[in-house]
């Protein structure tokens, strides 16, 4: 390679000894090494963040066998070719020869690009190789994900991107002008992406010589890599989980900062309001009925105000719901009701319930028997309300946190009187 050829491709490792990271795949029993000492590659699927070296490892595995192997790339390759590739591979089957693919972000192929790699993986025709930063679970064929192994690899940590920048050193004629600080700064800037510290390795080489650079300087120099995230993919889905579960978890420290992990990743704030206000009636409910409306005010203000300032409003709603008392009550008692109504079928409701605004609905019994609540002492008739052949099932079962304590006696009170419709005495009202 010349002097024009990118740093991250001169120092590419070209055995699989020379990999950095991924301790995990290659140590002793890891799916590399039982592919290293068996000699038999398997079809896989290497999904991980960008930088970590999915491409590197690809070829070196193909190099593992005593096979042909083709590269290409999903957001660059169209039906005829994949078509030639594969008529090549048979070809080369029936020689006794196998063939390697390698798709680079094979998660751009659609479904039935997808579906035209079975046969050829039944068959025998080639093994394959994908590489992807997208979780496969949702962007690959249920069919084609069973006919392939997945290999999650995972971001570089501090030790493996300092090795990387002592390689990149050698490779560049001697230390790098950095001070101590500066050298741990653009591992941070870098964020577990290997690709990323070498090129910003080589913006500092090519440096002219002079005093080592300090962090304050290094800052003017090097623009800090964005945040991994995907407003429609894997860290879209779970950074809104880390949120909630933070939230769900009376931890507002974690939530805020899941919180400005998405906010900083370009993530929608209206849909970041639109979950808060969910994680309201799903995980809070009535232990505290102010919830709900400081989210929806929280939703009106950022509506109002805009970026940034209106953010804030969407982080005094998290730290209230971190803090607020939790239940999900209504979520239970919602999901119980559904399923007993999914039971019970079409059943009416009972006749005296119902409205008779006609005559025939009168002759039909519509009305007849009901009996006015405002019109009992106690504001309560206890008549039936459910339908003929269901049978009162409890579904709100309010917790005893919060507010929820003060539905939990209005409901045994309300519940004691149904009992006791034939009563004359009527039993002191509820806590209010």
């Amino acid at each position: 390679m010349n002097a024009l050829t990118p740093l991250a491709d001169r120092l590419r490792p070209t055995a699989l000894a020379e990999v950095v990271g991924q301790d995990h795949l290659f140590g002793d029993g890891g799916p590399i090494d039982a592919i290293r000492r068996s000699g038999k590659l398997p079809s896989l699927v290497l999904w991980g963040p960008p930088g970590v070296g999915k491409t590197t490892l690809a070829r070196l595995l193909a190099s593992c066998v005593d096979a042909e192997c083709c590269q290409l790339s999903a957001a660059q390759t169209n039906a005829a070719e994949l078509a030639r590739c594969f008529s090549a591979a048979r070809a080369r089957r029936d020689q006794g020869q196998a063939t390697v693919l390698f798709i680079d972000e094979i998660h751009a192929f659609n479904r039935t690009r997808q579906d035209s790699f079975l046969q050829h993986l039944e068959d025998g025709t080639i093994i394959l190789i994908g590489a992807t930063t997208e979780n496969p679970s949702f962007e690959l064929n249920t069919a084609l994900l069973s006919r392939v192994r997945i290999l999650v690899l995972n971001r570089l940590n501090a030790d493996d991107l300092e090795k990387l920048m002592k390689r990149a050193e050698a490779a560049t004629g001697g230390p790098l002008p950095l001070t101590e600080d500066s050298r741990a700064r653009i591992i941070d800037l870098a964020d577990g992406d290997g690709r990323a510290l070498l090129n910003m390795i080589e913006q500092v080489a090519a440096l002219p010589d002079g005093d080592a650079v300090r962090p304050d300087r290094l800052a003017t120099l090097l623009a800090r890599r964005a945040a991994g995230y995907d407003r429609s993919g894997e860290w879209h889905y779970n950074l809104i989980s880390a949120l909630h579960k933070s939230v769900r978890g009376s931890d507002p420290d974690a939530a805020i900062y899941w919180l400005a992990r998405m906010l900083n990743g370009g993530e929608d704030p209206n849909y970041l309001a639109r979950r808060i206000t969910r994680i309201a009636i799903e995980d809070i409910g009535l232990a505290d009925p102010e919830a709900l409306t400081h989210c929806l005010n929280a939703w009106q203000t950022y509506e109002r105000l805009g970026s940034p300032e209106g953010e804030l409003a969407l982080v005094q709603s998290v730290i209230y719901l971190a803090l607020s008392p939790k239940s999900n009550a209504t979520y239970r008692a919602m999901k119980r009701a559904v399923d007993a109504a999914a039971a019970s079928g079409s059943l009416d409701p009972p006749k005296h319930i119902l409205n008779a605004p006609t005559r025939l609905m009168q002759n039909l019994g519509y009305g007849q028997g009901y009996d006015y609540d405002h019109d009992s002492p106690d504001g309560v008739s206890g008549q039936r309300y459910f339908p003929d052949g269901v049978d009162p099932e409890p579904f709100y079962c309010p917790v005893e946190r919060g507010f929820e304590r003060t539905m939990f006696k209005r409901l045994q009170y309300f519940r004691r009187l149904r009992d006791r419709k034939a009563q004359d005495t009527p039993e002191a009202g509820p806590d209010r």
